[in-house]
């Protein structure tokens, strides 16, 4: 396909729309599945029907389902919660990683999804970036350390 075929989709997300919207869980930066069928703007349940039909492009390294506990925990966090019927989630949201993230612009193949994909990856990449700012000598670790210490947990 040329360059003059494409259709490029740009959308207007902030940086700081996506950083609010990556949690740590199980020592894995992770976006949940409501948060990002809002930022993909489909419904929830198209998102979680669309990795279902494709469980197997999601490993657990990719998507896992929070726990009770891990739920229950990140919504007390949430500063404003809405009472009513239907304004939480039914079943528990699933956490995606970042490879996660990148297979769903894949299963949903929407030119929103890809070019919302497209924005979640620079602004991890940012965010990769800063951790190396904070911390220069951690980048020169070499990776059976950093290895060893990620298994030891």
């Amino acid at each position: 396909m040329t360059k003059a075929k494409r259709k490029k989709t740009r959308l207007a997300l902030s940086e700081e729309i996506i950083y609010s919207r990556i949690y740590v869980i199980r020592k894995h930066k992770v976006m949940l599945s409501f948060d990002l069928a809002s930022l993909y703007e489909v419904a929830p349940k198209v998102l979680n029907q669309a990795v279902k039909r494709n469980a197997e492009r999601f490993p657990d390294d990719f998507m896992f389902q929070l726990s009770i506990k891990e739920w229950d925990s990140l919504r007390s966090q949430f500063v404003t919660l809405d009472g009513g019927r239907g304004k939480y989630p039914k079943y528990l949201p699933s956490a995606f990683t970042e490879q996660g993230v990148s297979m769903l612009s894949s299963v949903l193949n929407s030119p929103r999804a890809i070019a919302v994909n497209i924005q979640i990856m620079r602004a991890q990449d940012i965010l990769k970036q800063f951790c190396l700012l904070i911390n220069p000598v951690a980048s020169f670790r070499p990776f059976t350390s950093w290895f060893a210490l990620y298994n030891k947990v």
